[in-house]
């Protein structure tokens, strides 16, 4: 039996692994890798095995690093089953739409190729299947899968994967991307009772983020500090989790009176997609969540002052809104998407506000202007950065050092070996030594390509 670690390894995107057991082929995840242009060009470079010997894939939640590859995939020779819970099939439709309509553009206008085309996404979208968590699903036969609650996203899922060659059997664990539990809007994440081998992510493996309070309270006053100096609050969000959960907490806060009634635009057609798939799963949602939504009916992300502009010419006319107002928009690394116009328009101006809710990839300008960029290059244009640039921990949908080491520690029968993988080489491998120093497990953090004997 093998594991081969062909993305996600000290990388935080790009998330795909080959799993082999008696003669059998599958995938967990087949994700595009991100991150500036160099890492966009990895992602036309030919599949390090043959598509056509994998039997199934199973995918743990619908984020472009996870899913964005797959149309790929089938059309260099895969033939399989895809396999997610229902919530992630939904959403993976409204990404890879999003995706693919970007690459067409992109080649209309610079003459790229595109990855992959509206027939590969079809072809795909006849190949998937739906599960709810809890449900096994026997992949070939020497490999089994279980879906388990990640807390993640809308539909995230822990993948439990159980492999049998000759009279060896064990069980190989696959994080996912972990939720930052607890939070308001989805059901903590699962704990694992036991297994052989654990693939943990590490996006923040080195740090610790804010509590709901602090983060509550940040944004309060970037909401408030906006008001008092007449400026435009931007936050380059992204479409699925981040961005719903904002919408929420906006509301929640507004009722509770804690910020001023201002204009809030969505300005993001992939996240307004995106939000109606929520409606269609108040089951996935926290105990919290579905209280509101009794309480408020379906609409559980509208509240008075929300705009949604799925139009270019509705998100045009944001600018003719004077006064101060909030602007939700993507993409949430700043790499794309609406977000690029509002930055252009009121990064130069001094009384106006950029906040950062997620993670920033190495390369994008997100990460440029996180880290203290004084100018930064959008459209071609050189833009001086006189906004106040902030950042809040407490809305990343990642567990940080504390909660992944918690979800590792509960696992009762220890595993042989712990893998780091979908995070950056030091966080990655600060990780591993917190995980060897105080649970005592084996723990590394493997290379890209790696192939381990299990």
């Amino acid at each position: 039996m093998k594991l081969h670690f062909h993305g996600g390894a000290e990388e935080v995107t790009g998330s795909n692994y080959l799993v082999e057991a008696g003669g059998d082929k599958v995938l967990v995840d087949c994700g595009l890798v991100q991150g500036g242009r160099f890492a966009e060009k990895a992602n036309w470079q030919p599949f390090p095995y043959n598509p056509a010997e994998v039997k199934a894939v199973v995918i743990t939640h619908a984020h472009l690093d996870h899913v964005g590859r797959l149309p790929k995939l089938r059309r260099e020779g895969f033939n399989g089953e895809i396999y997610a819970t229902h919530p992630t099939l939904d959403l993976a439709r409204v990404v890879l739409d999003d995706s693919l309509g970007i690459m067409q553009e992109n080649a209309r206008r610079m003459g790229e190729e595109v990855l992959f085309t509206e027939e590969d996404l079809i072809e795909c979208w006849k190949k998937t299947h739906g599960r709810n968590y809890g449900s096994e699903v026997q992949l070939t036969p020497n490999i089994k899968a279980v879906f388990r609650d990640a807390g993640h996203i809308l539909g995230s899922s822990i993948i439990e994967l159980f492999l049998k060659e000759g009279e060896k059997e064990i069980k190989v664990v696959f994080s996912g991307d972990l939720g930052n539990s607890p939070t308001p809007f989805l059901r903590p994440t699962e704990n694992i009772l036991e297994a052989n081998y654990v693939l943990v992510e590490s996006t923040y493996g080195d740090r610790i983020h804010e509590s709901q309070d602090e983060r509550r309270e940040k944004l309060v006053a970037a909401i408030s500090e906006t008001v008092k100096t007449g400026g435009t609050l931007m936050i380059p969000s992204f479409a699925l989790e981040r961005t719903q959960e904002l919408l929420y907490e906006l509301h929640r806060l507004q009722e509770a009176g804690e910020i001023p009634k201002i204009p809030v635009f969505l300005d993001s057609p992939m996240a307004i997609r995106a939000t109606t798939v929520y409606r269609h799963y108040p089951d996935y949602l926290s105990m919290k969540a579905s209280e509101h939504l009794l309480e408020h009916g379906h609409d559980l992300f509208n509240f008075p002052g929300l705009e949604f502009t799925l139009t270019t010419a509705a998100s045009k006319k944001i600018n003719d809104v004077t006064g101060s107002k909030i602007i939700i928009a993507g993409s949430g690394m700043s790499e794309g998407g609406r977000i690029l116009h509002h930055e252009r328009r009121y990064l130069p101006d001094p009384n106006s506000t950029l906040l950062i809710i997620g993670y920033q990839a190495r390369g994008t300008l997100g990460r440029r202007l996180l880290e203290g960029s004084s100018e930064v290059k959008i459209f071609g244009g050189e833009v001086p950065v006189r906004a106040k640039v902030k950042a809040i921990g407490g809305y990343s949908a990642h567990a940080d050092q504390a909660g992944l080491l918690r979800w590792v520690g509960a696992i009762k029968k220890k595993p042989q070996k712990v893998f780091c993988v979908q995070g950056e080489a030091n966080p990655a491998l600060a990780l591993a030594l917190k995980i060897k120093d105080k649970l005592g497990i084996s723990a590394e953090v493997p290379k890209e390509n790696e192939v381990v004997e299990l």
